[in-house]
């Protein structure tokens, strides 16, 4: 060991003796070096410090700026509009990213493809905090942490000791000032600072690769300059990044841009003002906190990954070279793990589902019935074969990550998820009564102008097994069919009338459609794009009747999206929703639809804490001032009247939800309500966007709730769908998960169909019928058409709860059959018998609906749930994924018993109609 620090000491020391003309002759040398990471730190990050100027952080430039300039580095500037794909970065290695607020979903994927190749980030502030929904998501994801709210007075943070950073002066890392407390959400992500207040939240957290400062870094009335500098250095060095070492090197002043290819600035080595004082100390402004962590979703009802048998101890805590960090191996591990257990369900649904199994087959004893006389199909006998090779591959891939083997660990994990998708089990039917949406896009209907085409897009949907379509009736104030009390039909449907047309097509195919109107949403500046329009201009209504609208403080009509804005109706305004439940009455009163849903049933995103709200129209400021005395464009968050501001936009929405629904319910008793909505934390949505869905279930104002789940991958959906595993959540409504098509794999679109279905849920939504591919219509197809009707839940929750009910003991019978679940005699008569028990209550209770019925049915429900446990014994030691599965769907079974109560017993809706394909 002396002999190896010694002779790195004298190749130092050797580079240090020679003045080289130009930095070529460094690369050169460093090129033949051994250990070069020891001895050329400068050339290995010349140029590659990259800092993203957005239009948030465009007014703190100037101070960023310096305080970038005082750290002594070498940094471009990348201009936040010019950043969309990995060649955008150049060669950058260390990306900072002051205050970023808004990202777009191309960056966030080009980011997480150059930190998957190396990339190290900085972040402050509320980076990405103005981004969608999916995006914000996704950068939590990478970064481990995201802005959860800020402080509401100023404290001061203390550097943690464990946190092993190398501060250039360990008091410079102490101050006092109104920062935020930033959330982990990754289980590697440490914390290296922490506010000393009360429960010491953390103000600074480290990731493998990310550091996420908890203020807005280089703003004067927020640090001090000396405080923001020396972080942002001890950050850098924590990635080796340090200006004594750059200016070891001769030429390391040489100007670099962050992409050769672009026009992108780059700021010279550092010479800073004269009027640039480090040492400064800046005022800070107290600004009230109005948002908190997100709670925890409940745990006790998600299926666990199972206990793969004789795979070895994975990972210990060491530290894991970076090819495959020990955090890294382990979401590597689980996502396999998860992933063969969705596999195993699935296949065991299928092979239940085509047994020719019922509940009669199954006999009171220990022995195994006679196995069906079938042969295995090949497809079958490859699944097995499938899954017996990835539970193998599991255990190889911990014992090569233990062994240090990391490449060939991630090419055996690689190999077996690949052959996971390939081969699961897609070659029989197996879907259960569910709810099988499909949005239909005003795009799809406009580029299939006639019955004859749009016949093709409904014939595609009903081969793939799709009951209901939520067709896009009313999109930025234009309807596609001729109204009378909409100013204007939508310029590319006219001439003929898409909704008639499109409710003759689905009925004809035994399918449902809902009218999916967009209700305050007045205004896209996507659509004007496609119009031709002007880009700001606000729509048919809003043009016509501006003092409809709401605003920001400014005056500004359009939202703060990163992409197309939009404008909105004020929902507070009594001509507003009259003229909204107007549109609404001719639809149901002039058009056979089956339903109708409400989408962008809320304001505008808002940061209230940068003072960006919405709601400011003439109307609801009078009304507001009528209530309380006080314009509310007078006040900000931390007012003594914020949060009844809040409120009282909050209660709009749901003012008007309760009244759309009661007049449309009057009009039409069969008809189903739902709404689209977002499946954020409550408290962070009724400040953001005053989106009180929760309400309206337990009101009973809506019949449904799709949740706006989007995600690319299986584990961000999971993430996204625990509302469903809510407890304090009433069963008066069905709450149904939406899965996005596009950039979606189809084997991973059936992957995430999986997980919904082992979900307490009552079915699922797919986002959109322009991405439905013919090749996952072919999958579709072969999955979930099933053989006979099937009650729609929404429709005839009893029955419903009926199918899934024996599609749940086909399963039990299938597995006692073949010897895999083992009941003790004694415990399997009582079992039997109650398990017998509730599927004559549920059958009794779909037959003849009744309070009495309902009663005796939840009764043997209850029974059954509290004795299932001690009768799988064993089995849910070895499959607790499984046994958990069941659990869910036993779950689901209460939650349509309770809708059940509401829409047929309390209601006396949906008892006699026909069951749909």
């Amino acid at each position: 060991m002396l002999r190896k620090t010694k002779l790195i000491t004298q190749k130092i020391n050797y580079l240090n003796f020679l003045r080289f003309p130009s930095k070529s002759l460094v690369r050169l040398l460093c090129s033949f070096l051994p250990l070069t990471v020891f001895i050329c730190p400068a050339y290995a990050f010349l140029g590659r410090v990259g800092v993203v100027k957005s239009p948030e952080n465009a007014q703190q430039w100037t101070s960023i700026r310096n305080r970038l300039l005082a750290t002594g580095m070498q940094f471009c500037v990348i201009e936040s509009a010019n950043w969309e794909t990995t060649q955008d970065l150049g060669d950058i290695r260390v990306l900072f990213l002051p205050n970023v607020e808004q990202i777009t979903g191309q960056q966030a994927d080009t980011l997480e493809t150059w930190m998957g190749k190396g990339g190290k980030v900085i972040v402050s502030g509320p980076t990405g905090s103005l981004s969608e929904l999916e995006v914000k998501t996704q950068l939590r994801s990478l970064f481990g942490a995201y802005w959860g709210y800020p402080n509401s007075s100023p404290s001061t943070l203390k550097l943690l000791e464990k946190a092993q950073l190398s501060p250039p002066t360990t008091s410079k890392l102490t101050a006092t000032f109104i920062g935020g407390v930033i959330i982990p959400t990754a289980i590697n992500t440490q914390a290296a600072a922490v506010w000393q207040t009360q429960g010491k939240p953390p103000a600074v957290l480290l990731k493998d690769n990310t550091i996420f400062l908890g203020w807005r870094w280089g703003v004067d009335s927020v640090t001090s300059a000396a405080f923001d500098t020396a972080w942002l250095q001890t950050a850098l060095n924590r990635y080796g990044v340090n200006q004594n070492s750059q200016l070891s090197i001769p030429g390391a002043a040489e100007i670099t841009p962050c992409n050769p290819n672009s026009n992108q600035k780059t700021e010279p080595f550092p010479i800073l003002p004269q009027q640039y004082i480090p040492n400064t100390p800046s005022p800070a402004t107290p600004t009230p906190p109005i948002e908190t962590p997100n709670p925890s979703f409940p745990q006790s009802s998600r299926p666990v990954a199972p206990t793969v048998a004789s795979s070895p101890k994975p990972l210990n805590n060491t530290a894991v070279p970076s090819a495959i960090s020990v955090t890294q191996a382990k979401t590597m591990g689980e996502e396999l793990e998860n992933l063969i257990a969705r596999f195993e369900s699935t296949l065991l649904a299928t092979e239940a589902s085509n047994s020719g199994l019922d509940r009669s087959s199954l006999k009171l004893t220990q022995q195994p019935l006679d196995p069906p006389q079938t042969k295995p199909s090949d497809v079958v006998h490859q699944s097995h074969q499938t899954l017996i090779e990835a539970k193998q591959s599991l255990n190889q891939f911990y014992q090569l990550i233990n062994q240090q083997q990391y490449e060939q660990g991630r090419q055996v994990w690689l190999k077996a998820r690949r052959s996971l998708w390939d081969n699961y089990p897609t070659d029989r039917q197996f879907a259960q009564p569910e709810i099988r949406a499909m949005w239909l896009d005003r795009g799809t209907i406009v580029k299939n102008s006639s019955e004859a085409d749009l016949a093709v897009i409904f014939d595609r949907m009903a081969q793939s097994g799709i009951n209901t379509v939520f067709i896009e009736t009313v999109n930025a104030s234009y309807p596609i069919y001729p109204s009378r009390v909409a100013p204007e039909q939508n310029p590319l449907t006219k001439g003929w009338d898409p909704l008639k047309v499109a409710i003759k097509l689905a009925h004809e195919r035994g399918m449902e459609i809902h009218a999916w109107v967009w209700v305050f949403g007045a205004a896209n500046q996507g659509h004007n794009k496609v119009l031709e329009q002007p880009i700001d201009y606000l729509g048919p209504v809003l043009s016509r009747n501006p003092d409809w609208g709401i605003t920001d403080q400014e005056g500004n009509f359009f939202d703060k999206g990163p992409q197309f804005k939009k404008a909105f109706l004020d929902p507070a305004n009594p001509k507003v929703q009259q003229y909204l439940l107007s549109l609404f009455d001719e639809i149901v009163s002039n058009y056979d639809v089956d339903g109708i849903q409400f989408d962008y049933i809320r304001y505008p995103f808002q940061q209230p804490q940068l003072n960006q709200t919405f709601g400011y129209s003439k109307a609801s400021r009078a009304l507001f001032k009528d209530i309380t005395g006080v314009d509310p464009i007078e006040i900000s968050p931390g007012h003594p009247l914020w949060n009844q501001w809040t409120g009282f936009r909050v209660r709009q929405v749901d003012s008007f939800v309760a009244n759309a629904a009661t007049q449309l319910k009057r009009k039409r008793p069969d008809l189903i309500v739902s709404a689209s909505v977002f499946p954020i934390e409550q408290r962070d949505r009724l400040f953001r966007l005053q989106q009180n869905w929760e309400e309206w279930i337990s009101r009973g104002w809506v019949d449904m709730i799709v949740l706006m789940t989007y995600a690319l991958d299986t584990d961000r959906l999971e993430e996204r769908t625990q509302p469903l595993f809510d407890k304090s959540l009433s069963g008066s409504a069905l709450v149904v998960p939406g899965l996005r098509l596009l950039k979606v794999p189809d084997s991973v679109t059936i992957d995430q169909l999986q997980l919904i279905r082992n979900m307490p849920g009552g079915g699922f939504a797919l986002f959109a019928a322009e991405n439905l591919t013919p090749s996952l219509q072919t999958l579709l197809s072969r999955t979930q058409t099933p053989k006979t009707s099937q009650a729609l839940p929404y429709r005839q929750p009893f029955k419903a709860a009926v199918g899934r009910y024996q599609a749940l003991e086909q399963e039990w019978n299938f597995l006692l059959n073949n010897q895999q679940l083992v009941i003790a005699p004694v415990r399997l008569t009582v079992w039997n018998q109650q398990k017998g028990n509730l599927g004559n209550a549920l059958n009794q209770l779909a037959n003849e609906p009744s309070s009495q019925h309902l009663i005796a049915a939840r009764k043997a429900l209850s029974q059954f749930q509290q004795q299932f446990s001690i009768a799988m014994g064993q089995y849910k030691i070895r499959q607790p994924y499984q046994f958990q599965v069941w659990e869910n769907r036993l779950n689901t079974l209460d939650k349509l018993l309770t809708y059940g109560e509401r829409i047929v017993l309390r209601e006396g809706r949906n008892i006699n109609v026909q069951t749909l394909k």
